[in-house]
């Protein structure tokens, strides 16, 4: 496509609302893979509000094409906190949990930060785990239901670290989120409870059950909930840190079971 034509697609994305046109047009133009059917479609789907990710079939991630399917929850920058602070606590071999995984992106990513792993990704949502499996293959396992409910019995008690991503939206601010997370995404994926912090205080209650002396719970949150969150686990027995990271506007809670 000539700069003239792709400089008019991105003046449509423009006006549509995209901040980043530029860079859309790009992406859009590099799937497309000159099939002006094929562009068409996807430059009315983005218009019509679906994220630009679903229409392209992934979403960039730590560095990897993560599939994403609609409805599931899209891969965030800000995760890369979770997958920095869990790789520091990990070794070849060790045994993982991505709960509440969605895509598996943070799966995907301790792979290859640290190399093999026994790892178990889980997610309450079907679809979700569904596409989990597409994106771990055979480098792990992929289950689903209710947080630790689906997971192996031999993981039990035997658990290196646990990596989380749970929702952590508070119920009545989902109506606040852009249109893209709300009106996309599963709800099941959104809602974190009346303060955000429900499934965090489900998770600290029940992730001692399953990880090894000295394993440690590494948590997505926000800022403004972090102390929240890490109390919660401190009543649970666990010691706890918050950890930042701006280059990827990120933060979690890592909690550690005492030796």
């Amino acid at each position: 496509m000539t700069p003239t034509a792709r400089d008019a697609l991105a003046a449509r994305l423009r006006a549509a609302g995209s901040v980043y046109a530029e860079d859309e047009a790009d992406l859009l133009l590099e799937a497309g893979d000159g099939d002006p059917v094929r562009l068409r479609s996807m430059l009315q789907r983005r218009l019509r509000g679906e994220p630009l990710e679903v229409v392209l079939g992934w979403a960039a991630f730590d560095g990897h094409r993560i599939r994403v399917v609609p409805g599931v929850f899209v891969p965030r920058a800000r995760s890369a906190v979770v997958v920095d602070q869990a790789a520091r606590l990990l070794h070849r071999y060790d045994r993982v949990v991505d709960l509440c995984c969605g895509a598996g992106a943070i799966a995907v990513a301790l792979l290859e930060r640290v190399g093999a792993l026994d790892l178990v990704a889980s997610d309450i949502d079907p679809d979700a785990s569904d596409v989990a499996a597409e994106n771990i293959g055979d480098r792990g396992i992929v289950v689903t239901g209710d947080l630790f409910a689906p997971l192996p019995a031999r993981f039990r008690g035997a658990v290196d670290v646990i990596a989380v991503n749970a929702p952590y939206v508070p119920t009545e601010a989902i109506a606040t989120m852009p249109t893209e997370a709300r009106d996309h995404e599963h709800r099941v994926a959104l809602d974190g409870g009346h303060d955000g912090l429900d499934l965090h205080r489900r998770i600290a209650a029940g992730a001692g059950e399953w990880l090894c002396p000295g394993g440690a719970v590494v948590i997505e949150v926000s800022d403004g909930q972090a102390e929240a969150s890490a109390s919660a686990f401190r009543a649970a027995g666990f010691v706890t840190r918050v950890e930042r990271d701006d280059a990827v506007d990120g933060t979690c809670v890592v909690a550690s079971r005492p030796v």
